[in-house]
């Protein structure tokens, strides 16, 4: 199948966190067969600050953030036999959206894909004519980030024919386990970029930690706290490339994930960060969301906490022996349920019953 991805970025992960989401589904979509081309606009200095150069199993076509190159961009979608417009693109979206639907030819079939479910259904629900649910009637299915049976019910709601939620995965080519790296050492790590809906959490799981654990180490990755006060204890990293971002978890005693507010208040979306960190064999531990158990099991494969004074209990009762128990388990339970290859498996069988619906539609 040929498939028009439209996208925020494949090749740069730099404010961009559906980058590696983006990677380990499409490379192992195309191992099935299908044909991809990724279509990025040249935004947000993304391109000065790839991760990645295009790889082998998709084309990538970066298009000039300008109404010229939105029509350049959007003169793809009528080669395909599959179009997707993600969430998220950041310039043009709505034209994106609109255009994709009726530059496509008649018989493709067409998926919205949504990388923040719970910041879009909120938005829909405050604006009646909001543009994805006039698109809605258009589009033959949604995939969503995750969210679960919550975000499933409130998409059928709107009027979506099919959701789908394809929740986030390891790519085992990408994040695994590799030695130690002096530059992160540390008790504790946090990577993630500064973000409205993500700030205050941090504050109150990170920040509050290392303020009540002042002789432990704390290291803070990610673009935009250039300006947060922070503790001693706390070291800032800046921008962290996805190269490093192995060593960035397999070095420190732990490593923290920290849901942005929507994603934690809905539950059922593991960010990509989980995956990450299990990945490289790091012991993990992450606020309280609905449903972490069915990706990793509290108190033997992730350690859980509500708040800052949780996740410094959890770092003052930890040693290594302990931290690199949970780190081995998590590791194997990613690896044996939560691969991106199995994601990509899924999102087959999906758009195989889609293409088949179609054609029932359109005979």
């Amino acid at each position: 199948m040929r498939i028009a991805f439209y996208g925020s970025s494949l090749v740069s992960a730099y404010w961009n966190g559906a980058a590696t989401y983006y990677r380990g589904l499409l490379r192992h979509l195309a191992a099935l067969g299908h044909e991809i081309t990724f279509l990025e606009p040249d935004a947000f200095g993304r391109q000065e600050n790839r991760d990645i150069e295009p790889p082998d199993w998709a084309r990538v076509v970066v298009w000039e953030a300008t109404p010229e190159g939105l029509e350049v961009a959007l003169g793809h979608a009528a080669l395909a036999d599959l179009v997707v417009k993600a969430s998220g693109v950041g310039v043009f979206d709505d034209a994106l959206l609109a255009g994709v639907l009726e530059r496509s030819r008649p018989e493709a079939v067409r998926v919205f894909w949504d990388v923040d479910a719970p910041a879009t259904l909120a938005a829909m629900r405050e604006t009646p004519d909001h543009p994805l649910r006039r698109a809605l009637p258009s589009l033959d299915a949604v995939f969503t980030y995750g969210g679960g049976d919550p975000v499933v019910r409130a998409y059928r709601g709107f009027g979506a024919r099919v959701c789908e939620p394809v929740y986030n995965g390891l790519d085992t080519t990408t994040h695994f386990p590799v030695p130690a790296n002096a530059r992160f050492r540390a008790d504790l790590a946090f990577l993630g970029n500064r973000l409205p809906d993500r700030e205050a959490r941090v504050h109150a799981f990170f920040l509050e930690a290392a303020r009540r654990l002042p002789g432990h180490r704390f290291l803070l990755g990610g673009s935009g706290w250039d300006d947060v006060d922070l503790p001693a204890n706390v070291a800032r990293l800046g921008h962290v490339p996805t190269r490093d971002h192995n060593a960035f978890n397999a070095t420190p005693l732990a490593v923290l994930n920290i849901a942005r507010d929507s994603m934690a208040q809905v539950g059922f979306s593991p960010a990509t960060r989980v995956f990450e960190a299990a990945g490289a064999g790091a012991c993990l531990i992450t606020d309280q969301w609905e449903g972490i158990e069915m990706f990793l099991e509290p108190g033997t494969e992730v350690l859980v906490a509500r708040d800052g004074a949780e996740v410094a209990a959890h770092l003052a009762a930890l040693d290594r022996k302990r931290a690199a128990a949970i780190g081995r388990r998590a590791l194997a339970r990613v690896r044996r349920a939560h691969s991106y290859e199995r994601r990509a498996a899924e999102v087959d069988l999906h758009l195989r019953r889609l293409v088949d619906d179609r054609r029932r539609v359109d005979a």
